[in-house]
């Protein structure tokens, strides 16, 4: 008598799924960037972005996994009752700082010994941030904080050790670090991008430039940095000042940690409300000249912004194409449908444009120094570009999920993330209408910003008609002058404009598709309407080789 067959419990095969996106190399896979860094000047730093990419796509992409599933924990006590307010963070949060502080992502710029710097710093900021953006707060604050700190010798060791390549984790005073970070608190609950509002006072005590400060803020990023910029009103008005976390002495400054704050997105990083209880600063400048200290911060801070949005598209458009490319549907793979790679080439014209757009400021930031030509661009792109790519991102990530379909909606993913993350470089550093308005204050009090500007338009050699249309219509809206009203649509176009401009003169495969649909008007309010004759196969190739 013959044994029944076994039964087999495999109801199916797993079949027709793309393979694991990592490890790649995020620097070799991307044609557009590697051409913008030697394009703006950041040919000098090839191996350095050559390493850290290959980096990112491999070791920073799995950490960044890691510390997005264990968010941050406030501790306001300890088991005896002592104050300790301490956040604890997952191994991998501190491993993707330790990285990116050796890796230059902080301070590569600062004590760059070529031109470039900033350049290469902002193209490692792109990489960093495509493998994880919660690290890239505090890392852009770091750098960000250096520009205003390095204005008085007085902060020396601070701009030193927060432009190290160390990091160190430790609750102790900088003396002992070689390596340091650095936070922001800006906004209060009544004021918002009003900081002009903020009611946190600043007593003067008896040391030169020290204060006590008493009030609140109610985004306070990175709360485990060692020291803070902080703005406040002292007897002479809104002031910038430096609050250490830990004093030399070794005591804990006088602020509390209230609460952490439960945050959309940006999970691996920790933000938090606080409240200031005679916490001591140093003051930055001039009593009365907060805004005008901190707004060398807030323009690095803005780029960084730029280069999120362009970095968060860049990966979303990495995904997209390489499931496109394996996954099969209805007897073709899906990036041979028609449609699809409609989608597609949309969405790699609109991340070269972005990525171009965001290395040219950095070049801009770079020059500032010593060229008032590209000081007063790096004035007016930084608000055009920071506007117009955070605008574009939270749509542009929705669009690149939709091609991954249910796949793209689940947390083994990294569109979920990516999607969370979008909307936070629009809000972050001064909302779209803060931005915009920024740009009318630009055009109306420095005549060099719209100079430096057309100056970049006028540079295009050879253009399809619909670009050097595009361009005398903003000559003319220039030359009258834009209303508040009128403003987003203004700053769109210029942005747009300056776009096309950068992807022209590159000889980008990328620039006549992108004229003929975003400034010609072969194109609809969603992604996949790019006209006919778009050459879809060689835009895709380059996007993702």
């Amino acid at each position: 008598m013959q044994s029944p067959a076994v039964p087999s419990f495999e109801t199916h095969v797993v079949e027709n799924q793309p393979p694991p996106f990592a490890p790649r190399d995020l620097w070799g896979d991307d044609v557009a960037l590697r051409e913008a860094v030697a394009r703006e000047g950041g040919g000098g730093f090839l191996p350095v972005l050559a390493s850290y990419g290959a980096l990112a796509g491999d070791t920073l992409y799995q950490l960044g996994f890691e510390a997005n599933r264990d968010r941050p924990r406030l501790r306001t006590h300890d088991a005896h009752g002592h104050r300790i307010d301490l956040v604890e963070f997952h191994p991998a949060y501190h491993q993707l700082m330790d990285l990116a502080k050796q890796g230059g992502v902080a301070g590569l710029s600062w004590h760059a010994s070529t031109p470039g710097g900033h350049v290469a710093r902002a193209a490692l900021s792109y990489l960093h941030h495509q493998a994880d953006a919660g690290t890239s707060c505090p890392l852009t604050m770091t750098h960000a904080g250096v520009a205003v700190l390095r204005q008085s010798s007085a902060f020396d060791a601070w701009t030193q050790r927060a432009a190290a390549p160390a990091y160190d984790p430790a609750d102790i005073p900088i003396a002992a670090k070689g390596g340091i970070t650095l936070g922001m608190g800006m906004t209060e609950k009544q004021g918002g991008s009003d900081v002009r509002a903020n009611a946190t006072v600043a007593t003067p005590l008896a040391g030169e430039g020290e204060y006590a400060l008493v009030g609140h803020k109610w985004f306070f990023s990175a709360p485990m940095s060692d020291g803070f910029l902080v703005l406040a009103q002292a007897p002479g008005g809104l002031t910038c000042l430096l609050m250490p976390r830990r004093l030399d002495d070794g005591r804990r400054n006088a602020f509390r940690l209230m609460r952490l704050k439960d945050k959309l997105g940006d999970w691996s990083n920790a933000s938090s409300e606080v409240e200031f209880c005679g916490a001591w600063a140093l003051r930055i400048g001039e009593e009365g000249r907060g805004v005008a200290s901190i707004i060398p911060m807030v323009m690095m801070t803005r780029l960084d912004c730029m280069l999120g949005a362009a970095a968060e598209m860049r990966m979303a458009l990495a995904q997209a194409l390489h499931h496109a490319r394996h996954r099969r549907s209805f007897g073709k793979r899906l990036v041979e449908h028609p449609l699809m790679g409609n989608v597609l080439a949309d969405l790699a014209i609109e991340s070269e444009a972005a990525t171009t757009l965001a290395l040219r400021v950095a070049r801009a930031v770079d020059r500032a120094g010593h060229d008032a030509g590209e000081a007063a661009l790096a004035r007016i792109a930084t608000a055009l570009g920071k506007y117009w790519l955070c605008r574009r991102a939270p749509a542009f990530v929705n669009e690149a999920q939709e091609c991954l379909g249910g796949a793209g909606y689940i947390e083994e993913s990294m569109l979920p993330r990516l999607y969370r993350q979008a909307p936070l470089n629009s809000i972050w550093e001064g909302s779209g209408n803060i931005q915009c308005l920024d740009v009318l204050r630009a055009l109306a009090r420095d005549p060099a910003c719209g100079h430096a500007l057309l100056r970049e338009l006028e540079q295009v050699e050879v253009a399809p008609p619909a670009y050097a249309a595009a361009v005398q219509h903003l000559r003319d809206v220039l030359a009258r002058g834009a209303s508040e009203f009128d403003a987003r649509s203004v700053v769109e176009r210029c942005a747009l404009v300056l776009q096309a401009a950068l992807l022209l003169r590159a000889g980008s495969p990328a620039a006549d598709a992108f004229v003929a649909s975003r400034l010609d008007g072969r194109h609809g309010l969603a992604f996949g309407t790019l006209p006919d004759a778009t050459p879809v196969d060689g835009l895709l190739a380059r996007a993702l080789p």
